[in-house]
């Protein structure tokens, strides 16, 4: 199970990099980087069951079916994967998305609880 835990090991890198960006008030890029933390957070729990995808869509619609909809995660978590993918999009493609340093630290927030919730059900999976 080398995969999840080498996408596990870059989320926690772009989590750093959020972090970073958000000080120096980057807040579309902290936005996104937390964003990729929680997608490659996903990405590594999809494939503990030998699922891939190769769009950000199917990421999301997958994660929920395998992970929401079963009660593994809460529901909100969903939603806050959703919500960091429009987010990011926003930041990511519009010339002036409003991006603030509550929405960056929000993100950064929820992206670290995401990130830890996930690194430790995965390393209970291990055991």
């Amino acid at each position: 199970m080398k995969e999840p835990l080498a996408l596990i090991a870059k989320a926690n890198r772009y989590l750093k990099s959020a972090e970073l960006l958000l000080r120096d008030g980057d807040y579309e890029s902290s936005v996104s980087r937390s964003y990729y933390a929680m997608f490659h957070c996903a990405q590594a729990l999809l494939l503990t069951k030998d699922l891939t995808f190769s769009s950000h869509k199917g990421v999301i619609s997958a994660f929920g079916e395998q992970f929401i909809k079963t009660g593994v995660f809460p529901r909100e978590w969903g939603r806050q994967l959703n919500k960091g993918f429009e987010k990011r999009q926003l930041g990511d493609y519009e010339a002036e998305s409003g991006m603030s340093d509550e929405d960056a630290k929000d993100m950064l927030a929820r992206a670290r609880e995401f990130c830890a919730e996930v690194e430790r059900w995965i390393g209970e999976l291990q055991r």
